[in-house]
């Protein structure tokens, strides 16, 4: 009798694709790690060049007061306590949400695991917003402000990463009979799973950075928080989506819902929120375009 497997079109998973960027002996570079750096420093120069074009800045309508424009210094700032936020947020949120037995199991592990993986979203997230209110301490600029142009550029790295967890063999999905199931040879059995690190990829990457795109061009500049607002719901109903696909992670569920179901619901209803909230206000002046324009004024 033919298996099942045998009459089910799937690919397989290329042998040719290592995690490792460089290997020199016992020493490594994973993809995993230059893919945080490429994301963020790509991230960096997005927002950058945003942050120098006007006409992203200009409200039409009326407004409620100015605010300022963050400089490339701010933002390149920004990018390393973002850095930070991400590392460490990213790494205790894995222990807190994902293995939190750790913590007194293997206290040591917290740090010194890094390099077997173990990053969450949800965590980095977090860092985040901490590493956006520390730039706002610092800077004096408007937190909404730092946190639009934070997520903008955001999805570069979310895309990134999720390529890496596709090239480590980690984070797959169910098992599938649709042809583009993928074999995986790190997985349990030789079934087609479902290639979720792609869906997420494709989702939180290039879709979500198509839609902040949309928002940013249409004037969403102009009333901080509405960026934000839009990528965080965004990202929630994404990641809900996907989990649909996805193998869950292998700790208990709350009820029907994965954990990464739960913790992103919060996000969707958090994000939609934030952006309602933006939406109803009225825009504000960016400082640096009121400067330019008494500057002409005096000129002329």
């Amino acid at each position: 009798m033919i298996a099942l497997i045998d009459i089910i079109a799937a690919i397989r998973f290329p042998e040719w694709i290592s995690e490792d960027a460089i290997r020199i002996g016992s020493f490594s570079v994973k993809w995993y790690g230059l893919a945080y750096m490429v994301g963020l420093f790509c991230a960096y120069l997005y927002a950058s060049k945003v942050a120098e074009s006007r006409k992203y800045w200009v409200p039409t309508g009326p407004t409620r007061g100015d605010s300022k424009v963050p400089s490339r210094d701010d933002l390149s700032d920004l990018m390393l306590y973002c850095l930070v936020g991400i590392i460490a947020g990213g790494r205790l949120g894995y222990i807190i949400l994902y293995s939190t037995s750790t913590i007194w199991t293997d206290p040591l592990a917290i740090i010194l695991g890094i390099r077997g993986g173990g990053m969450s979203f949800h965590g980095g997230f977090l860092g985040v917003c901490a590493a956006v209110a520390y730039a706002h301490w610092r800077k004096g600029i408007d937190y909404m402000r730092l946190a639009d142009l934070a997520w903008i550029g955001a999805p570069i790295g979310l895309g990134l990463v999720r390529i890496t967890n596709f090239m480590n063999q980690e984070l797959y999905g169910h098992p599938t009979d649709m042809p583009w199931g993928v074999i995986f040879p790190k997985a349990p059995d030789s079934l087609p799973r479902h290639p979720s690190q792609l869906y997420e990829a494709a989702l939180e990457g290039l879709v979500l950075w198509l839609v902040l795109r949309f928002v940013t061009t249409r004037g969403g500049l102009t009333k901080p928080g509405l960026v934000t607002g839009f990528g965080v719901a965004g990202y929630g109903v994404f990641r809900f989506f996907v989990e649909f696909f996805r193998t869950p992670d292998p700790i208990a569920q709350f009820g029907l819902l994965t954990r990464g179901m739960a913790y992103s619901l919060p996000m969707v209803v958090v994000g939609a929120a934030v952006a309602f909230w933006a939406w109803r206000r009225e825009a504000v002046e960016p400082v640096y375009a009121r400067l330019a324009a008494k500057e002409a004024e005096a000129e002329a």
